[in-house]
């Protein structure tokens, strides 16, 4: 395989102690992974002050939260994180895959 084909649902991964995270790409401008959530599982509320970034629901459903906005979002949604506005997984409420993009990277 090249590293310019990326399969995603070869890399899906869960863990029983917190949700795990898989790079999938990373380059100058811009960063690609997966987050996979088993049922209950969260990611705590949390800002990129310079990177805008989206979830892809790839599968499962999971409340989250952007801003003030709280929804469920489900397999095929997309859920948009402006740069410097808070957002996170409030809770997976069946086993999640989120593939997630943000520019720049994070730590750039």
């Amino acid at each position: 395989m090249t590293d310019y084909l990326i399969r995603p649902d070869e890399r899906v991964a869960f863990a029983k102690e917190r949700f795990t995270k898989n790079d999938l790409a990373r380059g100058a401008g811009l960063f690609l992974g997966l987050n996979c959530f088993e049922a209950g599982q969260t990611q705590a509320a949390h800002t990129h002050a310079d990177a805008d970034k989206f979830y892809l629901v790839r599968s499962g459903k999971a409340r989250m939260t952007v801003g003030d906005a709280t929804f469920i979002a489900a397999r095929g949604d997309v859920v948009w994180c402006p740069a410097g506005v808070v957002h996170g997984v409030e809770e997976a409420l069946e086993r999640t895959v989120l593939l997630i993009a943000m520019g720049p990277p994070p730590g750039k």
